[in-house]
């Protein structure tokens, strides 16, 4: 049995001379195509856009910016939209926690029957889950400021709100009827307010507004110890000089000074539970109604109220 020959591939110069070109040619292509391939390709290491001047200062810029201010300039007032964006979208844009859903007319009714006032109000001093000013502080954000995000959200809702009237230099500011003294600018400001807002013109409101008015004008030093020696006279000097902002009139849900009827619910809970009360604060009442008295004559002007109503 004869093996068959073997014949040669390149049997030509012509054939020799590609085949030399393609030993060349081909590993050449391939390194081209691959170069070509890394150099377009995502880089992530040295010598890349990652060290870029632009991209260095973005890793490196503090968490922190101080933000100078003339003192003297005049302030720019946030508008409503820029402060229900920062603050009360946290909860108002989703519903959460009971809030309002922005928008939602259903949720805004009852609210907006209330009145401008009455929504001012509870947002500057907190409502159920709603902290005061939405957690903010004065520093934050004005009255003004919080009063037209009200007016902000309230008017997406249906309402037909007016911003608060803008505070004037030099003036205090306008505060809603029925406003804290701590809200208010000042306790003759909030009297008249009281008034002069809309919603507030009934005889409640301005009575109100007149306490809050007497309590932000409260004294915060301590009555002297050397004004009486006399316990019940200590009691009836703290009295007159704080508590009859309140109990006098009656107001704010106050049990009116001598008024047997009003005091009667509260006389049936241990003294203790009533000093309780006036020491740290009840409902609209402040601890120690707004002043810095001691303990002891708190509870003698407790005594002073509850003896006249026996």
């Amino acid at each position: 049995m004869s093996e068959a020959p073997h014949g040669a591939p390149i049997k030509t110069p012509g054939q020799l001379i590609a085949a030399v070109i393609a030993g060349f040619a081909v590993p050449i292509i391939i390194i081209i195509l691959l170069a070509y391939y890394v150099d377009n390709s995502t880089r992530t290491g040295a010598g890349t856009d990652g060290l870029s001047d632009a991209a260095v200062d973005a890793r490196t810029a503090p968490l922190a910016q101080v933000e100078i201010r003339d003192a003297n300039a005049p302030r720019v007032y946030k508008t409503g939209e820029e402060v229900y964006k920062a603050v009360c979208s946290a909860c108002h844009a989703s519903g959460a926690a009971g809030a309002p859903k922005f928008t939602n007319t259903g949720d805004w009714a009852p609210r907006i029957a209330e009145g401008f006032d009455s929504l001012w109000h509870n947002a500057l001093a907190g409502k159920g889950a709603m902290p005061a000013r939405g957690g903010t502080s004065p520093d934050d954000y004005s009255d003004y400021e919080i009063g037209r995000a009200v007016a902000y959200m309230a008017n997406n809702a249906g309402a037909k709100f007016e911003d608060p009237p803008k505070p004037v230099p030099g003036q205090p500011a306008a505060a809603p009827a029925g406003a804290s003294g701590a809200a208010a600018a000042s306790g003759a400001e909030a009297a008249s307010g009281a008034s002069g807002a809309a919603g507030a013109s009934d005889a409640a409101g301005a009575q109100a507004a007149a306490a809050m008015a007497a309590m932000a004008n409260v004294p915060q030093a301590a009555a002297p110890a050397t004004q009486s020696a006399d316990a019940s006279q200590a009691g009836k000097a703290l009295y007159q000089q704080v508590c009859q902002a309140c109990h006098a009139a009656g107001v704010l849900n106050a049990p009116k000074f001598g008024d047997k009827e009003a005091w009667a619910p509260r006389l049936k809970e241990p003294m203790e539970t009533v000093y309780n009360y006036a020491l740290h604060g009840k409902g609209a009442m402040p601890p120690k109604g707004g002043s810095n008295a001691s303990d002891a004559d708190v509870k003698a002007a407790v005594d002073y109220m509850v003896n006249a109503s026996k």
